[in-house]
């Protein structure tokens, strides 16, 4: 089920910044082509983009499509732009998601000043982000790879997180939508009946924008014990997954006689500091070792706690009050 990325097309939402333009980029230097799908581009992904725009030997193909992914006719376009520039698909990573940010959250709910989400919408953005993008895109990859001529098998790619596992009061949306995440990915493994894997990384703390521009999650961080995990490191497990059968739990070390995990339909893949492991569905040991989980989560939950007074949730609901 194993497939090398060289000469394949992928899709990767997210790519704009962090664990994604990590692995889009290094799909491009492995000669992948790459449709990007985020609502905007950082400046270093623009970089990325402008660098890989033209063909040229000994790498693949960047294409930007700008995508909303809580909106489905804009996943749908990611997959007509990757057939219109590159013939199609064999690689779908649904990476977006935000890490439950004030503006969509449990603890600021709708039609307060902090939330953006709307009681007439009847949904939270987070979990359109975190849940259902990733449902939908893979529901929608899963029926081109089945109709596609392109020969080979295919690969989905999804993030979950230690969150999945290790829980906080502090982002209760987000630490259920990675759950969903293992779930579903789980739940999906015999699809490789059909010439299809299903695999996700679960990362640690990584060093990326939801963190280091987020002063409430920076503050998690204890920055004299905590360790981050770069996104380099979670790109190669990324590419690791479609591209091998085994693998070493060392990032990086490729010798033969240190291949202790096996990657099947279903694996799911802890990445902390140099270090995977293969998170199991029952007797897990749970999240550990460097980068794994923020020593500071406490800072956030008594936050969290110190909102639980009469009047939340209510008082600036006004008229939607029941």
């Amino acid at each position: 089920m194993a497939q090398s990325v060289k000469g394949k097309t992928a899709i990767v939402t997210g790519s704009g910044s962090g664990i994604n333009l990590s692995f889009a980029t290094l799909l491009l230097d492995k000669e992948c082509n790459v449709v990007f799908a985020d609502l905007a581009l950082r400046p270093e992904a623009k970089e990325v983009i402008n660098s890989y725009s033209a063909p040229a030997a000994g790498r693949g193909r960047a294409v930007f499509q700008q995508t909303d992914v809580r909106y489905w006719d804009q996943l749908e376009r990611m997959f007509l732009v990757a057939e219109q520039e590159f013939g199609g698909v064999d690689i779908v990573c649904p990476g977006a998601g935000v890490y439950e940010p004030t503006w969509s959250s449990f603890w600021y709910p709708p039609e307060t000043s902090q939330s953006r989400d709307s009681v007439r919408d009847s949904r939270y953005a987070i979990l359109d982000i975190n849940i259902i993008h990733p449902i939908r895109t893979s529901q929608i990859a899963i029926s081109r790879f089945l109709n596609s001529d392109r020969p080979g098998p295919k690969t989905l790619v999804l993030i979950s997180s230690t969150s999945a596992q290790d829980t906080s009061i502090a982002t209760p949306l987000y630490d259920a939508s990675k759950h969903a995440i293992s779930g579903f990915v789980r739940s999906l493994k015999d699809i490789d009946t059909a010439g299809i894997r299903i695999v996700a990384v679960a990362p640690g703390i990584i060093k990326t924008p939801l963190y280091t521009e987020n002063p409430d999650k920076l503050a998690m961080i204890n920055s004299a014990s905590d360790v981050w995990v770069e996104p380099q490191e979670v790109a190669e497990v990324m590419v690791a997954l479609i591209e091998r059968d085994t693998m070493s739990s060392t990032i990086g070390n490729y010798d033969p006689g240190r291949y202790d995990i096996t990657i099947t339909s279903g694996t799911i893949l802890e990445v902390t500091k140099a270090r995977v492991r293969a998170v199991t569905a029952y007797n897990d040991p749970g999240p550990s070792g460097p980068g794994a989980l923020a020593s500071n989560m406490t800072i956030s939950e008594d936050a969290v706690k110190a909102l639980l007074n009469k009047g939340w949730g209510r008082a600036e609901i006004g008229s939607y009050d029941v």
